[in-house]
């Protein structure tokens, strides 16, 4: 029989957690179509995956690439980490509803919780929508390379029903509840997956007010999960505020698991440095006893500990007038010859030993200078203990370092995750997602897009936390299932043919590199990977060897099953 493409002599793993077998994938149109010994098949395109998996393409159900796709519809670097379906309009921020005064407060608002420059979002988008249907419509029209499925956001949803009364503590008044429920069903009904909302203080707006929703009570929440409803169902997902509220937040997760049916939420292990492993019991017992008694919940988590990527790119080791002269020469080569000069440098130091770093040394850990970063996952040193053991102030540790691998070292500076013990436990629970990379977010200071690839590299392949069948389920199978992914997440013939072609021997994530090419010229963090030789999305080979193909083939996914 001819088909559109065969996957050749690769061992497949399925996406639910079987066993990998041996077996050859074919795909015509945008559909798998047989699954076994295809020998005696033909086919216009072949791929050999001998010695390689072929599994389901990844669901990332952590990114704000909401803007990032009206300027770059491969959506790097999500395409080059085996993702073939994103998830949009995390952590209550969307670009719809939105009035037609009210894009620059949405798109301002996005810069001050994200740190995706506004400029870039409104010169880099079309907004040629009103309502979030209108916006996925609008999405579906620059072609994205990758599948996308959207959230929308409750802070444009309660700006559009309170204006600047959403960003204050004040409760809606009736007919105001009964408009965000409206809104919310019109959105699920129109497409969106559920509804996102942002609770941790962190998030502001630029003049320092709590983002829309900070303050939102249970009545609200509930009327937003009766609009769901009403369209049929829709995911709930929030970033709560453990810190301040955390018997509130958990009544939260419990009755919208009760009343919205599926709930996402981020998580961790906190930063207890003495490895406290309470935690991942608590975690445990919390998602046990919801799912048990409320309704279905999902945890997710970063993979490795993380926060901000310091060095010659665009975040400096000190905040102080001389580092910041440096910083505004226009390119690194221009950066180090300062660091070179004898002058520069000293007042540099006397600049670092008179301010300190801008954060904790305790906490910064060198990615060293190898082709694949160290990000120091369980063990390492510090740069505090790179400062001891040299007998040095550590921002000249920093100095020696970047003028050593020639301005490319970065320093990872963990606000995040430093429960380092307690990490790989969080990760085996059956209820936590592993993966909370914010591709899209953050642009020039972090870049943890690569969560996919570090998970199966460092915790299934090297610390064999995990086997791969079952590291695979849960970036496939138990991901689509999350969102309610209609016929994708498995190798199942009849279901679309989004699928990886990769080496686990070989899978690395790499180091990540700085690109001036936002919208009016900002720069970005970008991160590639080693080991993928193919990634398919809707039967069509988007990446290559880890190249976009220029292949744009992804959609805008509107239909679910509902929790």
């Amino acid at each position: 029989m001819a088909h559109d493409l065969i996957i050749r002599h690769g061992t497949v793993i399925d996406g639910t957690g079987a066993a990998a077998v041996r077996a050859d994938v074919a795909v015509d149109g945008d559909r798998i179509s047989a699954v076994g010994d295809l020998a005696e098949g033909t086919a216009a395109r072949e791929i050999d995956a001998t010695g390689l998996v072929v599994t389901p393409g990844f669901v990332d159900l952590h990114t704000h690439l909401d803007a990032q796709v009206g300027w770059d519809p491969f959506l790097t670097s999500s395409s080059w980490q085996g993702v073939t379906t994103a998830l949009l309009g995390n952590c209550g921020v969307s670009f719809a509803p939105v009035a037609p005064d009210a894009h620059g407060y949405l798109a301002e608002l996005m810069e001050s919780v994200e740190d995706i420059p506004r400029d870039a979002i409104l010169s880099g988008l079309p907004w040629d929508w009103r309502t979030y249907p209108e916006y996925l419509d609008s999405v579906q029209r620059l072609a994205p390379a990758l599948n996308v499925v959207g959230l929308v956001g409750h802070c444009a949803v309660r700006y559009e029903v309170m204006g600047e009364r959403s960003m204050s503590d004040e409760a809606p008044t009736a007919d105001e509840l009964a408009r965000m429920r409206d809104l919310a069903a019109a959105s699920v009904a129109g497409g969106a997956v559920g509804f996102s909302t942002s609770r941790i203080l962190l998030h502001v707006v630029p003049d320092g007010r709590k983002v829309p929703g900070t303050y939102a009570r249970l009545d609200e929440y509930l009327a937003i999960a009766a609009g769901m409803n009403d369209a049929g169902g829709g995911l709930f997902q929030v970033v709560n505020d453990f810190e301040t509220r955390a018997g509130e937040e958990f009544g939260l997760l419990a009755a919208m698991a009760e009343h919205a049916g599926d709930v996402l939420f981020a998580m961790g292990p906190g930063n207890d440095e003495q490895g406290d492993l309470g935690v991942v019991e608590l975690w445990d017992r919390f998602l046990t006893d919801t799912r048990a008694r409320a309704g279905r919940i999902t945890g997710y988590t970063m993979t490795r500990p993380s926060g901000t990527l310091m060095g010659l790119l665009q975040v400096p080791p000190v905040r102080g007038p001389r580092w910041k002269a440096l910083m505004s020469r226009p390119t690194v080569e221009e950066r180090l010859a300062g660091l070179r000069d004898d002058v520069t440098r000293a007042e540099l130091v006397e600049e670092g030993h008179r301010k300190g770093l801008w954060y904790d040394p305790r906490h910064i850990h060198p990615l060293g200078d190898a082709e694949t970063p160290d990000f120091h996952v369980e063990r390492g040193p510090s740069l505090a203990d790179l400062a001891e053991a040299a007998g040095v102030h550590p921002v000249e540790v920093v100095i020696d370092r970047l003028l050593a691998s020639e301005g490319r070292e970065l320093f990872n500076v963990w606000f995040f995750h430093r429960n380092r013990p307690a990490l790989g436990e969080l990760l085996r629970l059956d209820a936590v997602y592993p993966g909370a990379g914010d591709a899209g977010a953050h642009a020039g200071q972090i870049c943890d897009a690569d969560a996919p690839t570090h998970y199966l590299a460092y915790w299934c392949r090297e610390r064999g936390m995990v086997d791969l069948p079952e590291a695979v389920h849960r970036l496939t199978g138990k991901a689509a299932a999350v969102l309610g992914l209609v016929e994708r997440g498995t190798i199942t013939v009849g279901h679309h043919a989004d699928l990886n072609v990769f080496d686990p021997l070989r899978l690395q994530p790499g180091y990540p590199t700085y690109r001036n090419d936002l919208p009016g010229g900002a720069g970005r963090l970008c991160v590639g990977a080693r080991g993928y030789a193919a990634t398919l999305v809707n039967g069509v080979v988007v990446t290559e060897e880890g190249v976009n193909t220029g292949a744009r083939p992804g959609r805008v996914l509107r239909e679910f099953a509902r929790g």
